[in-house]
C-alpha cells in the first residue's frame, strides 16, 4: 500500500492530499529512509512522520483498503511521540 493512502486509511493524516504533500515535503520517512508518497509500506515498517515541531513513530501493524474510524488505530502501534526542539534534527 502507498505510504500516502496508508497515512490517510490509518487516520494519521486526514486527507490523501495533505499525506502527498507532507510526502513530498521530505517530512515522511519508512525505516530511515526519506519516502516519496508512492512509496510502499508493509507491516513491520517503522514509519516517522515530522508535524512541525511534533516527531510520531509509528509501526504498521497491518493494511486495510478501508477501515472504520473506531479501528483505524488497530493499523499501527505508536512507539513514540516527541515534541522537536530548534536544535533537533530530523534523523
Amino acid at each position: 500500500m502507498r505510504i500516502d493512502k496508508f497515512l490517510k486509511v490509518s487516520r494519521l493524516i486526514k486527507r490523501r492530499t495533505l499525506a502527498k504533500e507532507v510526502a513530498e515535503q521530505g517530512r515522511v520517512e519508512i525505516n530511515g529512509q526519506t519516502a516519496k508518497a508512492g512509496a510502499n509500506v508493509k507491516p513491520g515498517d517503522e514509519i516517522s512522520i515530522r508535524f512541525g515541531q511534533k516527531l510520531v513513530v509509528v509501526r504498521v501493524e497491518r493494511l486495510e483498503e478501508s477501515i472504520r474510524k473506531e479501528e483505524a488505530t488497530t493499523m499501527y502501534s505508536l512507539l513514540r511521540e516527541e515534541k522537536l526542539g530548534e536544535t533537533n534534527s530530523f534523523s
